[in-house]
């Protein structure tokens, strides 16, 4: 059986990031979808906030073959206590792959993981968790770049 490992910060989880993780879950038997601590970010929910928003907004994707925790610790850490072989990631056409590929040979140094990158649906690839929160400050639609379970909280969590 193959683990595949889907790490972010998911702050908030946009439909790419649902996009990418229904994808790999068509992929491999086993995916885990972590929240990832980033110490240089400031996120509007907690990780638990942020786990319970991801099993919703999951819940209707008709994939059942996933997992959905956090971690403080070093991704690479949380592929081998799982036995996880890969980390996937979505990549966008905004510089995306410059800064995961540093990642992906840092995480096949650690801990010999490989990284497997998903190009972001060209539907959706304009959308990331900074433009999504962006757009709500301001009071603009962000209908459909979020699953709908997520715009009553963004807007609740930026009062």
């Amino acid at each position: 059986m193959t683990i595949a490992v889907c790490p972010g910060s998911f702050d908030p989880v946009t439909n790419g990031h649902i996009d990418v993780i229904t994808r790999c879950c068509r992929l491999f038997d086993e995916v885990h979808v972590v929240v990832a601590v980033n110490a240089m970010k400031k996120p509007l929910f907690t990780e638990t906030e942020r786990v319970d928003i991801i099993k919703h907004a999951l819940a209707d994707s008709g994939m059942t073959n996933y997992v959905v925790a956090w971690t403080d610790g070093l991704i690479t850490d949380y592929c081998r206590k799982v036995d996880s072989p890969v980390i996937v990631k979505g990549l966008r056409q905004n510089g995306d792959y410059e800064a995961e590929l540093g990642m992906a040979l840092v995480n096949r140094h650690l801990a010999y993981v490989e990284t497997m990158f998903l190009p972001a649906n060209p539907v959706l690839e304009h959308i990331s968790s900074s433009v999504v929160k962006d757009v709500a400050r301001h009071g603009g639609d962000i209908t459909g770049m979020v699953p709908d379970y997520v715009v009553p909280l963004l807007e609740k969590a930026l009062r």
